[in-house]
């Protein structure tokens, strides 16, 4: 039967927004809990781009966030944008934001864009460039 067929198919194909949503999810529930934790997510090719500041490999991007001057903070997430990029089903995922830190009153507006790349249907960063965005 097609349909039965074009359905099963459909489920396991990943849907690249449903895909991107998880990912944003995971990212920043794990930056705003155990920064450390997001070593995982990142390889030894990996770049940062965090406001201007270019740093590559996981370890040197989880030192550089694990160093920044505040313990705590909460990203509320605005949108989140993505597409197919390449061949091998890696995706750009373009998230905008407010990030509340501990004892701030006001929250900053953030915009960060991930290039996820495949590996073997695990899903690493491979580019990550964040800024804050100023009024």
């Amino acid at each position: 039967d097609d349909a039965k067929r074009e359905r099963e198919g459909k489920t396991i194909e990943m849907d690249p927004d449903a895909v991107a949503k998880a990912f944003v999810e995971h990212y920043y529930t794990t930056f705003d809990s155990n920064r450390a934790g997001l070593v995982s997510l990142y390889q030894e090719g990996s770049m940062l781009t965090f406001e201007g500041q270019k740093i590559q490999g996981s370890q040197n991007i989880v030192a550089k966030l694990t160093s920044l001057p505040f313990q705590q903070c909460k990203h509320n997430i605005t949108t989140v944008d993505c597409q197919p990029s390449g061949p091998a089903g890696g995706m750009l995922v373009f998230v905008s934001g407010n990030l509340q830190l501990a004892g701030e009153q006001h929250a900053l507006k953030f915009s960060q864009m991930f290039h996820l790349v495949s590996n073997q249907g695990n899903y690493y960063v491979f580019n990550d460039i964040f800024r804050l965005n100023y009024a």
